[in-house]
């Protein structure tokens, strides 16, 4: 099991216990189809919920744990109607539409089991009233959208080069008088160029770069091999092709990994750091890599730039030399809609990249 799902099931158990009885068999009812990080932010937003009801008086729970199937069948639509604006009105922490959506989507999924698919013990539904069947959830990214957001935000044809290149000599260069950060890139140059450099010629996902283990790496054949987000079978890693280009960056990085890094010979991780003060290195945070590339992204003119954005400037090059499904597969998307948005993001067509496909 990757590291992130080894954490997020360990806070997953935490915070089961909180909750009802019906939202633990939910729950595990849906472990076998949903990543453990997917199935905590359910049970956040059943918490904060759950928490509603109480707070309004919907339900006379102490607790969360003691809210019942009955307050939930008592639910009118003036309640939901009223959640979803204490959700976009409230003075903190205002959810924006896209997180309004997907906390309804969550209640939505799990009014379903209780009405549709959970029995009792005489075969009857849990719950004899779902109101969250009324609740219309619109869909708030179309790829059109998502790809008229990203125009002028990622990197475009040599940008990509320049960028990895930068982060080896250009950074450098720019903050030579400040000795404490000269010194600090003089340390990562190599192992920051060679992240970037790895996620703009592959399209992996931070998180998928976190879990690189140093044995995930076939060099010989420019293969990578990774937990891909959505695969529950924790036992099938995804082999995942790299371009040429990330090859000598690789190179680079390896061959100080353990002498700079002070990488015990324990340590599986691909990607190391040092902290300060520390006597020897240990695997990279997703944060710290997120922080490291807003660092360069900044002093390279692109302060929009971010590690998410590193992988939609790979995609969006990738899509122009192959068609939406050999794009969908490099990325490890669940459906082509998803990859739509890199047809718009180019000149080329939908129908182009169908048509292509066709003939191939």
């Amino acid at each position: 099991m990757s590291i992130q799902k080894t954490s997020d099931r360990r806070k997953l158990e935490e915070h089961l216990p909180s909750l009802p009885w019906f939202v633990q068999q939910f729950i595990d009812y849906k472990l076998p189809d949903l990543s453990p990080s997917s199935l905590l932010e359910y049970v956040r937003d059943y918490e904060f919920f759950f928490g509603y009801l109480r707070m309004e008086g919907l339900s006379e729970a102490g607790k969360n744990a003691d809210i019942t199937l009955l307050d939930l069948e008592r639910l009118h639509m003036d309640s939901i109607v009223g959640y979803r604006l204490y959700l976009t009105t409230r003075m903190e922490g205002t959810n924006s539409r896209t997180t309004v959506s997907r906390k309804l989507s969550a209640l939505r999924s799990l009014f379903h089991y209780l009405s549709q698919i959970a029995e009792d013990e005489h075969f009857y539904p849990l719950l004899k009233r779902n109101v969250m069947a009324k609740v219309e959830i619109k869909r708030i990214h179309k790829p059109k959208d998502t790809a008229a957001k990203l125009k002028g935000k990622i990197l475009e044809e040599e940008e990509l080069l320049e960028f990895v290149g930068y982060i080896l000599d250009g950074y450098g260069r720019d903050v030579e008088r400040n000795k404490q950060a000269h010194y600090a890139h003089l340390q990562n140059r190599e192992r920051d160029a060679c992240i970037a450099s790895l996620i703009l010629n592959s399209g992996l996902r931070v998180s998928e770069v976190v879990n690189l283990n140093l044995d995930d790496l076939d060099l010989n054949n420019k293969l990578l091999y990774v937990y891909r987000k959505g695969n529950n079978d924790e036992t099938f890693k995804t082999p995942v092709y790299f371009r040429e280009q990330a090859k000598d960056e690789l190179s680079a990085y390896l061959a100080v990994r353990q002498a700079r890094y002070h990488t015990p010979k324990r340590e599986k991780a691909l990607f190391i750091t040092l902290p300060n003060g520390a006597s020897e290195g240990k695997r990279m945070t997703k944060r710290a890599i997120q922080e490291m590339i807003i660092k360069y992204a900044k002093r390279f003119g692109k302060p929009f730039l971010t590690v998410h954005k590193l992988r939609h400037s790979f995609a969006t090059d990738y899509y122009l030399q192959n068609d939406i499904y050999k794009t969908k597969e490099q990325l490890g998307h669940a459906s082509t809609e998803t990859t739509e948005v890199y047809a718009h993001l180019t000149d080329k067509t939908m129908s182009e990249a169908i048509e292509r496909r066709n003939g191939n």
